[in-house]
């Protein structure tokens, strides 16, 4: 039962409260998605297709533009380096994922870990690691005919880059299987090959399809890597990234931004469709599927597991350890001189805003979202609850190169009131948590679904106020959802860096924009050092977390516990 049935038709001190906490929250949540959302985006389109010749020039800015040579070469690139990063990293994560979930390998909670790290550094990491790889005075230099920088040096850092974010969508898809469907095809003498393909890869195609659109959008937009590795390569993200930022080109980091927008939009709507169409893998008497023992298959998963954690520890190990080193590569002494930021405007400063960013993201972003998802989800259904399930899930078709430029636009514009937050924290804050906002909105909204509404409805019948009900039930039921989101939303604000690179000013620059400011510089060195500590930090909190968690849930979901003799 929703509160939707008669919360509020109490004449009540009570009912007062709760329409003011579910109406009032509701028309908050909406006016900040406007805000932090929908106007940016809107802002963006103006600038783009503007007829002033100043703003984006109109369209015929934008067909000169889209016909020019020059254009339809940036475009070719961008495609032809995001198909083959997908083709690349989708299949090895699916491997990934198989091993995890289907197979009996050993030290599953290892490799998973290992998997995960290129999610706690910015993109640019894994193309500084390759610069002292295999740049031109690499470690390992000789084992390529030509140098790293160009198609496959992009190729190479984007793919260790979207790893973890393919493993992730092929983890949840392929983590539920009904075990019966298995014993009947063993039972009627079907192959492993047979039963994969008739029963394992018919459940998770729509996750790999899912994976596929998200890698590719992941790279169609990242400028970091290619900014670090691609040489005279050149992609339509860092195109844009250079018109704003070095040209004050505005119109036209607009036009390009529209079509890095339409990638994610098809995307975005191609795997809504293929969800709304896709069947539920388990019925209500399915049974769990534990995969049996079998000795060739997991050697061979462990081998294909071990080398791509191998791969991935190489590269970040050797990060790390060009952030010790005195001067590469005549003087391989270690020392932390890198770590002094002596050549960076205001020193520590970029890591301790970002710091601050991350702390304030997760804290603010984690009570507006949750809260939020609980308005949406557990409230009466209205236009104005469908309005807002609508906007939440708009940031997820936008990428963070994208989301930047809307925020320039829209609030660099001096006839707008809210001009002033613009190159300050707390802009970069609301642009943070506005462009992770559908993620974490998801989890919470998972989580609230699992709860029965009879716990709203005890609650009106015992003339509970719904704020306190809300704080006293739903939040501590929910608490590791709500942890969950806190990680998330810190671990991003640490290393975010598209949305964030239009923002900042000298006073608000954060480490993940330090990074690129010190490749840029020539300062390799120093960018391997900012990139270390922000790879720490995001470690170093997401265990730290786990750990306070864990007395928390024990505190706080005793209820989760068997009852003394059962």
């Amino acid at each position: 039962m929703n509160i939707a049935a008669a919360p509020y038709r109490r004449q009540a001190p009570a009912d007062l409260a709760d329409r003011l906490f579910v109406r009032g929250g509701q028309w908050l949540l909406l006016l900040l998605l406007m805000l932090t959302v929908l106007l940016p985006l809107l802002a963006m389109l103006w600038r783009g297709f503007a007829g002033d010749a100043s703003q984006g020039g109109g369209l015929t800015a934008a067909a000169t533009l889209y016909s020019s040579a020059n254009f339809r070469w940036l475009l070719g690139n961008s495609l032809k380096v995001s198909l083959t990063v997908a083709l690349i990293v989708v299949p090895l994560a699916y491997a990934f994922a198989y091993a995890l979930q289907r197979t009996c390998i050993v030290a599953k909670p290892l490799w998973r870990g290992i998997s995960l790290l290129p999610l706690l550094a910015p993109s640019m990491l894994p193309g500084i690691a390759l610069i002292y790889l295999f740049g031109n005075q690499g470690v390992l230099r000789g084992l390529i005919a030509d140098n790293i920088y160009g198609f496959w040096g992009i190729v190479i850092g984007q793919a260790i880059y979207t790893f973890p974010h393919a493993l992730m969508v092929l983890l949840s898809a392929l983590a539920l299987a009904d075990a019966r469907l298995f014993d009947a095809a063993s039972s009627m003498g079907a192959s492993p090959w047979r039963a994969f393909r008739s029963i394992t890869w018919s459940g998770s195609r729509q996750g790999v399809f899912a994976a596929l659109c998200l890698v590719f959008t992941l790279c169609i937009t990242d400028f970091g890597v290619p900014v670090v590795v691609g040489g005279d390569y050149q992609v339509l993200a860092l195109e844009a990234y250079k018109a704003v930022v070095g040209q004050q080109q505005f119109g036209r980091g607009a036009l390009i931004g529209l079509v890095l927008l339409l990638p994610a939009l098809l995307s975005f709507s191609v795997d809504l469709w293929l969800r709304r169409r896709q069947r539920d893998a388990m019925s209500g008497r399915a049974q769990v599927y534990h995969p049996q023992p079998s000795l060739n298959r997991d050697l061979a998963f462990l081998a294909i597991t071990v080398l791509i954690c191998l791969a991935l520890l190489g590269v970040f190990g050797m990060a790390i350890y060009s952030s010790l080193v005195k001067f590469w590569p005549y003087n391989l002494s270690l020392a932390l001189d890198h770590y002094a930021f002596s050549e960076l405007p205001g020193g520590w400063l970029a890591y301790r805003n970002s710091l601050l960013l991350a702390v304030c993201s997760a804290l603010f972003g984690s009570v507006v979202i949750f809260t939020g998802a609980y308005l949406i989800e557990k409230t009466r259904q209205t236009v104005l609850t469908q309005a807002l399930r609508l906007l939440s899930f708009v940031p997820m078709a936008v990428p963070g190169l994208v989301f930047g430029l809307g925020y320039v636009f829209f609030f660099n514009q001096p006839h707008n009131p809210l001009n002033g937050l613009y190159g300050t924290l707390t802009l970069l804050v609301l642009c943070t948590i506005a462009h992770f906002f559908t993620t974490a909105q998801m989890t919470a909204a998972a989580a609230l679904r699992q709860l029965d509404g009879e716990f709203e409805a005890a609650a009106l019948s015992l003339k509970v106020p719904l704020v306190r009900h809300f704080l006293r039930v739903t939040v501590p039921i929910c608490l590791p959802a709500l942890l969950d989101i806190i990680r998330y939303l810190f671990v991003s604000a640490m290393t975010t860096v598209s949305a964030a690179i239009f923002l900042y000013s000298p006073d608000s620059v954060l480490a993940a924009v330090a990074v690129l400011n010190m490749d840029d510089a020539g300062n390799v060195g120093g960018a391997a050092a900012m990139s270390t500590l922000i790879l720490l930090t995001s470690a170093g909190v997401s265990l730290l977390l786990a750990g306070l968690s864990h007395g928390l849930l024990r505190r706080s979901q005793a209820w989760r516990q068997p009852a003394p003799g059962h």
